[in-house]
């Protein structure tokens, strides 16, 4: 059984969508955010205390970056991964690596020194830049899907999920209108997708049931601009 620590809409959602996608069988353990301030006991799983934690036999995992290559592997048969004989198995890798390294990082610190800093200690200027910074990455996303609905080997893969994430968490910060128009639908075609549905109602569900807040923390609620 695979058993993932999440919390509602952190970067722990690539591979809760990605378990979706697959069909594997889970247990999904929801945790209040952030979770080694809130959730002290979580610290002797993970000692870094934070999410995601993927755990599978003995294995024990938490970028989720790196859970989603994991988890496409454990069912090749689904095309979620991409072979290394295959053409784009170059791009797979650095697609799947852009969408934490290049395109969730900047966002990070937008949240901190926008939102989670105290007030006194935020810093206006600093969030706004990498918002740009953020926003002048995403060209390489724009071009990548004008006229192509995913971004590799011609099919949807665990690059898709990372990336997505980072336009989820965009969504979030009120950066989509600042998107190209091949960015913006395929984001749509990516939040179509089944098991992204079942995705967001899975932690719905599991937060409801084991007591956490379902919404996320206000600085990770969808703005209307």
């Amino acid at each position: 059984m695979l058993h993932l620590h999440h919390c509602v809409s952190a970067r722990s959602f690539r591979p809760l969508w990605m378990l979706e996608e697959l069909q594997l069988p889970y247990a999904l353990h929801m945790l209040p955010f952030p979770p080694r301030a809130h959730a002290r006991d979580y610290l002797l799983h993970n000692p870094l205390g934070t999410v995601p934690l993927l755990v599978h036999g003995e294995v024990r995992m938490t970028e989720s970056a790196a859970m989603c290559q994991y988890l496409a592997t454990r069912r090749p048969e689904a095309g979620l991964d991409v072979a290394p004989g295959e053409p784009d198995f170059g791009a797979y890798l650095n697609w799947l690596h852009l969408g934490e390294a290049t395109l969730t990082f900047p966002q990070t610190l937008v949240l901190r020194y926008r939102h989670f800093e105290p007030p006194e200690r935020r810093q206006p200027q600093v969030a706004e830049d990498y918002a740009k910074w953020f926003l002048a990455r995403l060209r390489t996303v724009e071009a990548a899907v004008t006229g192509s609905d995913y971004l590799c080997a011609g099919r949807f893969t665990a690059a898709d999920a990372s990336v997505g994430y980072a336009l989820l968490l965009a969504g979030y910060l009120g950066l989509a209108p600042q998107w190209g128009p091949a960015t913006t639908a395929y984001w749509q075609r990516l939040q179509a997708r089944p098991a992204f549905q079942r995705a967001l109602a899975a932690e719905q569900a599991a937060a409801g049931a084991q007591g956490v807040d379902p919404t996320p923390s206000p600085a990770l609620r969808p703005h209307d601009s």
